[in-house]
This record gives C-alpha cells, sequence and structure tokens, in this order.
C-alpha cells in the first residue's frame, strides 16, 4: 500500500516493492553515478549506451543501445525510473521516482553493493515473469 505523509513528505511503500526495487538496482549494468545524475536531471539514453556511458561513469563496460533501453524500461517497471515528457510526447530520457530516490539516498557517499546469486536469481526471474514482487 502506497500512502503520502504530508508531514514528511516522502511516500511509503511496501518492503517488497523497495526490496524489488533495491535488488533490480544494484543487478542493473548502471553505476551509483547514473542514478545520482537522474536525481537532478533527465538523462537520455544515447549518454548511457555505448563508450560514452563509460566515459560519464554511468556504466563499468560499453552497453548497448538496446540493451540500455532494456535494462531502463525493467527500472521503469519496478518503480525506480520514469520517461521524461516534453511538449511533444514522451522522450529517449529517464529521471528517478520518488521512490528511486529514496533508494538512492540510502547509497549516497557510497557505492552499490554488488549482487548476490540470490538477487540475480529472483531479479532475472522477475524479468521473466513480470512478477509484482
Amino acid at each position: 500500500m502506497t500512502h503520502f505523509d504530508a508531514k514528511n513528505p516522502k511516500f511509503s511503500y511496501t518492503s517488497r516493492t523497495v526490496e524489488r526495487a533495491e535488488r533490480s538496482l544494484v543487478c542493473s549494468p548502471f553505476q551509483l553515478t547514473l542514478f545520482e545524475m537522474m536525481s537532478s536531471t533527465s538523462v537520455p539514453v544515447q549518454a548511457i549506451a555505448g563508450n560514452s556511458g563509460v566515459e560519464h561513469n554511468y556504466t563499468k563496460r560499453p552497453v548497448s543501445e538496446l540493451a540500455a533501453e532494456n535494462a531502463l524500461v525493467w527500472l521503469i517497471q519496478v518503480g525506480l525510473l520514469r520517461r521524461e515528457v516534453d511538449g511533444q510526447g514522451i522522450t529517449d530520457s529517464f529521471r528517478l521516482t520518488p521512490l528511486g530516490r529514496q533508494i538512492v539516498e540510502q547509497y549516497q557517499g557510497s557505492s552499490l553493493r554488488n549482487p548476490s546469486w540470490r538477487d540475480r536469481f529472483y531479479n532475472a526471474l522477475n524479468r521473466w515473469f513480470r512478477l509484482p514482487f
């Protein structure tokens, strides 16, 4: 159940939602730098894909545009990201959602933890079946 507390301007999420989102974040091919950038501005997929992603420290190794797009779409589905919208409609840029901000704030000043085999297994299972947990 999601609700908004007017005294504390953060959304509250179930523990399963937060766990799934964090697991998806650490299993993604992206670095914390990308998500920190997305907290303040939108980032286009062209800046993430290929050598550009490595140069900006968004990825550890070059990722194709298709692979980057697929990973970003998965992070949208788990609630971490949203697509940026302009006057013409949906763009190819991405930003953090409130859930994404909440999780990225936990890692501020450090780096993303390494995913365990269990994290990778459950993330792959959720992506394959698109399970809500």
